[in-house]
């Protein structure tokens, strides 16, 4: 197989996966909104860790 030939062929997969990764965002993502409530996130994004959960040295 020549370079030129792989180099074809490699293009055109490419071409196809990205042509399908479209189509499957068109179709199911593309619709989907996600509301954020501005106050609840910063909320939740200033809150503590939990603890960690400690392990007792016996087996």
């Amino acid at each position: 197989m020549t370079d030129r030939l792989l180099m074809r062929h490699l293009a055109v997969a490419v071409l196809l996966k990205v042509l399908v990764l479209a189509l499957l965002w068109w179709l199911f993502v593309r619709d989907g909104r996600v509301t954020v409530d501005g106050p609840a996130a910063a909320q939740h994004l200033a809150a503590p860790a939990p603890a960690a959960p400690t392990t007792s040295g016996a087996r």
